[in-house]
C-alpha cells in the first residue's frame, strides 16, 4: 500500500525571500538549509527554510518563493503541501494513480503524472478534488532516475 513518510515542505510566496527567512528565523527559529542554496540561487526558485538545519532532508520545511502574497484568495496561507517519500515510493505512487486517479489545475480526473527532475530530487504535481494542490516529492533522484530512464520531464 503506497503511504507518504511526511509533510516534505509548504510553499509560500514574499515578497523578498532573504527578508522573509530572517523574520521566520527570528520568530520560529527557521533557518535557510545550506544543501538547497542552488535552488535559492534562482530568482525563480525557493529558498528552502527548517528548524532541522542539519538533517539531510530538513525535517519538514518551508518553500519561501519571490511573488505576492495570497491573502485575497481562497488559499491564502499556502500555495502547495508537499508530501516527502523515498526513491521506490515515489515509482510507485506514479502506478498508484493509475488506479487512484488525482485532478489537473482544471478539476478533471488524471490517471498519469509527468515527474519533474530537479537534479538532486524529483517531484510531481497535482490537485485534490477540491482544487488544493499538492506535490508528492523524494530526495532519492538517482533512484527514480535509473526507473524512469526518459519518463522525465
Amino acid at each position: 500500500m503506497f503511504k507518504v513518510d511526511q509533510i516534505d515542505h509548504v510553499e509560500f510566496f514574499v515578497p523578498d525571500r532573504r527578508e522573509a527567512a530572517r523574520w521566520y528565523e527570528r520568530t520560529l527559529g527557521l533557518a535557510p538549509l545550506p544543501q538547497h542554496e542552488d535552488w535559492a540561487a534562482d530568482p525563480g526558485g525557493p529558498l528552502m527554510i527548517s528548524s532541522n538545519v542539519s538533517s539531510q532532508g530538513g525535517g519538514t520545511m518551508l518553500a519561501l518563493f519571490t511573488g505576492e502574497p495570497q491573502r485575497d484568495r481562497p488559499t491564502a496561507g499556502f500555495h502547495r503541501v508537499a508530501f516527502r517519500v523515498d526513491g521506490p515510493g515515489f515509482v510507485q505512487f506514479l502506478e498508484h494513480v493509475r488506479d487512484n486517479p488525482v485532478c489537473n489545475d482544471a478539476g478533471e480526473e488524471i490517471r498519469s503524472l509527468t515527474p519533474q527532475d530537479y537534479r538532486k530530487a524529483f517531484s510531481v504535481y497535482f490537485n485534490d478534488p477540491w482544487g488544493h494542490r499538492l506535490e508528492v516529492t523524494t530526495y532519492e533522484a538517482e533512484y527514480v532516475r535509473a526507473q524512469l530512464g526518459d519518463r522525465s520531464g
